[in-house]
């Protein structure tokens, strides 16, 4: 089964993002990936920019409605998520565990919905 780990970062992890590897959150999200590469567990990743650079919209009687940032205000902001193929929720709490991330921030385990994905592209 595949799962989803979304990252909610602090402002401090976002500031802490670099392209100096040896950085210290840098170097222990490398070691991360490596582990996570290494199990056979990894599918992919995709880190998002700031919450600044977020743009919300929503659809109210009819009518766009644009928001620059989130929808919720909240310290801590969704940072990227990890896609992993793994036997169970137990294996993906390890890893949630393991995670940079849980350190300072919050770490959403949640199984993908490959029939509703199904479902919209046939």
């Amino acid at each position: 089964m595949q799962y989803a780990l979304l990252l909610y970062e602090t402002p401090e992890d976002f500031d802490a993002r670099t392209t100096d590897k040896t950085a210290p959150y840098i170097a222990a999200w490398r070691a991360y990936y490596r582990a996570l590469v290494e199990s056979g567990a990894y599918v992919g990743v995709e880190p998002l920019q700031p919450v600044a650079t977020a743009t919300t919209v929503r659809l109210r009687d009819g009518k766009r409605h644009v928001q620059d940032g989130p929808f919720a205000d909240t310290k801590e902001q969704l940072g990227g998520m990890i896609i992993l193929e793994l036997p169970s929720l137990d294996a993906a709490l390890a890893w949630a565990a393991r995670c940079p991330v849980a350190a300072s921030g919050v770490v959403e385990v949640r199984p993908l919905a490959p029939e509703v994905r199904e479902t919209i592209e046939t």
